[in-house]
């Protein structure tokens, strides 16, 4: 394998591993509250279908965004008023959102478009296309540094630059500000918040508000800049990799972005390799295609090192008298 095929495999990691950070990062907000959320395929499924529905209809990839982002925060609300205000499961309540947005999109799209439950392939300004940045040109030819700012730094979306800014971003929230500071708080001890007279239900309203934001703008990212388009379940279980690269992640923000880029790298991998050959052996493209889900129930069986939630997480809580 040459320089320069590992800097093209490396530019598709990034671009494969921008959606689960941002549903990382979204499930990693609100699970710090302590609301557990397995509901980030459906809310990234909602968004991709409404951004792309937009996009083609306004030509405008920024109002696509936008309506992804809406959508995407009215069922983060559902979701909230579900599992905060009338204290259900929260974990039926995620099932639930998946379930809706999967049957949702199909049957709107199908009525809006006539396309067999997809949007029309979106062009011109209803796409996020690529940013050059300064001297990518003129730095091309340098060797060994030149690829690796002109093809593998340069040449993204914008909302890829965006993903990767919300780490340090989300990193400074959870631990350098008061907001963030109470947010924590509430997902390991509420009663102790809530006696400090913050209110347990508008901090976890926040956070699940945060998390609308961030899995519409990973919706957005899938249907207006990775493809062109929406399509019947795009997300292909993007939602529970980004969980469990969380859990990977122990709940951490750059632990999370170097979990997702991992598994990034295996959905890179499995696209450009589908037939190696280890000796007489060639590995089926199946099982290539298969590794980023198989690294997932690895993790989730508790492989990899004991991961311990907040600890009041996927709890209710109730106000004492």
């Amino acid at each position: 394998m040459d320089f320069l095929t590992i800097i093209q495999v490396l530019d598709s990691t990034i671009r494969l591993a921008t959606p689960l950070l941002l549903a990382c990062l979204a499930g990693l907000f609100s699970e710090r509250a302590g609301i557990f959320d397995i509901g980030l395929e459906g809310k990234m499924l909602a968004a991709a279908f409404f951004s792309a529905a937009f996009a083609a209809t306004t030509g405008s990839a920024w109002l696509g965004l936008f309506a992804g982002v809406c959508a995407s925060m009215m069922l983060s609300g559902l979701h909230g008023l579900a599992s905060i205000t009338f204290r259900g499961n929260q974990l039926i309540s995620g099932v639930a959102i998946n379930f809706l947005a999967s049957g949702m999109t199909v049957l709107i799209a199908q009525s809006w478009f006539r396309q067999g439950g997809r949007t029309p392939s979106l062009t011109g300004d209803a796409r996020f296309t690529s940013i050059e940045l300064p001297f990518a040109d003129t730095l091309q030819d340098v060797p060994f540094l030149g690829p690796i700012y002109s093809e593998l730094l340069s040449g993204h979306s914008v909302l890829v630059y965006l993903a990767f800014l919300a780490v340090p971003a989300s990193y400074w929230l959870l631990y350098s500000t008061r907001f963030g500071l109470r947010l924590r708080a509430v997902g390991e001890n509420p009663a102790a918040v809530d006696t400090a007279g913050i209110s347990v239900i508008g901090m976890r309203f926040a956070a699940v508000a945060i998390c609308g934001i961030l899995c519409g703008i990973a919706g957005a990212y899938l249907s207006t800049s990775l493809q062109a388009g929406f399509v019947k379940e795009m997300t292909a279980g993007r939602g529970f990799i980004a969980l469990a690269a969380l859990i990977f992640a122990k709940w951490r923000p750059w632990y999370a972005m170097m979990s997702c880029l991992l598994f990034g790298f295996l959905q890179a991998v499995s696209l450009r390799y589908q037939n190696i050959q280890i000796g007489d052996f060639t590995i089926p493209v199946q099982l290539m295609d298969a590794l980023p889900y198989i690294l997932t129930v690895v993790i989730l069986a508790g492989f990899v090192g004991k991961a311990i939630p907040p600890r009041a997480g996927g709890e209710p809580y109730v106000k004492e008298r």
